[in-house]
């Protein structure tokens, strides 16, 4: 009997208006999924309380920054709230050959570099919050930014909200657990596309010889 054909992982994104429930969804689909890796972005933003350098993020300068994108070590990247943002290419690339999924909690501008080079490897969801006034009172019931970041984040959310037509699915996040389901019924689908299981031609000639007497 032959083996099953292995399969090459995928660049799973999740990306959202701030707010709008991504990273708890990140973390509740790693915590689910032992064949998904988390991509951990290098950022120049200040550390968040409770933020651990290299689980969270790896936190950096902008000198050692433009120096990873100049020396094209970064898969993706882009400028958020002032701050700088990117992936480190050859973890995924590892991650990916060894058949396991690389979750992305990263925004628009990231996803529309990682379609321009990746697209094979890529599977998109976009998560939008059932109103903005949901998105408000999330984003001040979770108390890690003053008044007036709130205030800039819910003017950006809808310019990013408008970039929901470049995603391959769209989820709305009403009740986390409701939303987490369907994000995990898209990775299971995509899993079995016929260009992510390796080898599958080998393996359907073994399953179709004549068997011997």
């Amino acid at each position: 009997m032959s083996a099953p054909p292995k399969r090459r992982g995928l660049m799973f994104v999740l990306s959202s208006p701030s707010g709008a429930g991504k990273t708890t969804l990140s973390r509740r689909l790693l915590q689910m999924e032992t064949q998904v890796a988390m991509s951990v972005s290098v950022t120049t933003r200040p550390r968040r309380p409770g933020e651990m350098d290299g689980k969270d993020y790896y936190f950096i300068d902008d000198a050692a920054f433009d120096r990873m994108v100049a020396e094209g070590e970064l898969l993706e990247h882009a400028v958020v709230f002032d701050y700088k943002y990117g992936t480190p290419k050859a973890h995924v690339l590892r991650e990916l050959d060894a058949g396991r999924d690389v979750l992305f909690d990263i925004d628009w501008q990231g996803t529309h570099q990682l379609r321009e080079h990746c697209r094979e490897d890529l599977v998109s969801v976009f998560i939008l919050p059932p109103s903005l006034a949901e998105l408000e009172r999330r984003l001040k019931t979770r108390a890690q930014d003053s008044d007036e970041t709130v205030a800039k984040r819910m003017a950006k959310a809808v310019d990013e909200i408008s970039h929901w037509e470049e995603y391959d699915y769209v989820v709305v996040n009403t009740d986390i657990d409701k939303a987490l389901t369907h994000i995990q019924r898209i990775l299971y689908a995509e899993r079995f596309k016929r260009w992510r299981q390796l080898d599958l031609h080998g393996f359907i000639n073994d399953l179709c010889k004549p068997a011997v007497a």
